[in-house]
């Protein structure tokens, strides 16, 4: 796993598959997203390279069900005592009550879908014991407030997380940059295609300056610019 510093108060942590990122208000971490199944060690050491004590991690929230970025959510809640969060929509899936719903695949994601599916452990994960669910519009004690935006399409209850006082915005699956030349699209392996270009749509207007997404490097200015060229380029 791959720990790299963005902003003072925001690091990334890189997966084989995904991404999480690690926000820091003062005493407390929030962490949004917690790689795949046997992340939540390395996690947890990652914060102590920091400088600070796992427990530090009061919250980890989560932008959606897929297992690379809720399968190391329970081992790190275990770990750290920290709260978990999820939407609503998504959160049965997340305690594992229920089966999420599978994506419906474009032709062209299938082999791609292929490819990071034999990067993920192949076992299941650790479940959280509890799930605080979240609703779009509310607002979390993170960076001065944390805003819920729900983006369906990715999943039921996919989420963005906006951080208007630092001009921050974690996009989750909803966007993506590609690793070929970084150019930011709409995500993949969506559940409704059409309801992630609305997402898009409306996560453009929030007006962002950095741009954090759950695969591919994220925007580290006039993020806002970006995401609009996305929704032009990729129309409904």
């Amino acid at each position: 796993m791959d720990v790299i510093e963005l902003l003072p108060r925001l690091h990334l942590l890189r997966f084989p598959v995904g991404q999480a990122y690690l926000w820091h208000d003062g005493g407390e971490l929030t962490l949004i997203d917690a790689g795949p199944a046997g992340s939540g060690a390395p996690i947890a050491e990652a914060v102590a390279a920091l400088g600070r004590a796992p427990g530090a991690v009061r919250r980890i929230v989560l932008t959606h069900f897929h297992e690379d970025h809720a399968g190391g959510a329970g081992e790190l809640a275990a770990l750290t005592g920290a709260e978990v969060l999820a939407h609503r929509l998504d959160a049965p899936a997340v305690r594992g009550d229920v089966p999420g719903p599978p994506p419906v695949f474009e032709d062209w994601e299938r082999p791609l879908y292929e490819q990071a599916a034999r990067l993920l452990p192949r076992e299941d994960h650790v479940r959280p014991s509890q799930v605080t669910e979240l609703s779009d519009g509310d607002v979390l004690d993170v960076g001065g407030g944390a805003h819920v935006v729900h983006v369906p399409g990715h999943t039921p209850g996919s989420i963005a997380l906006h951080l208007p006082e630092h001009g921050v915005l974690f996009t989750g699956d909803t966007v993506a940059a590609s690793p070929v030349d970084g150019t930011v699209m709409p995500g993949v392996f969506n559940l409704d295609r059409a309801q992630v270009l609305t997402a898009c749509r409306r996560l453009a207007e929030l007006d962002a300056d950095v741009a954090c997404f759950g695969h591919g490097d994220p925007v580290l200015g006039q993020a806002a610019g970006a995401l609009r060229s996305a929704v032009t380029v990729h129309p409904a």
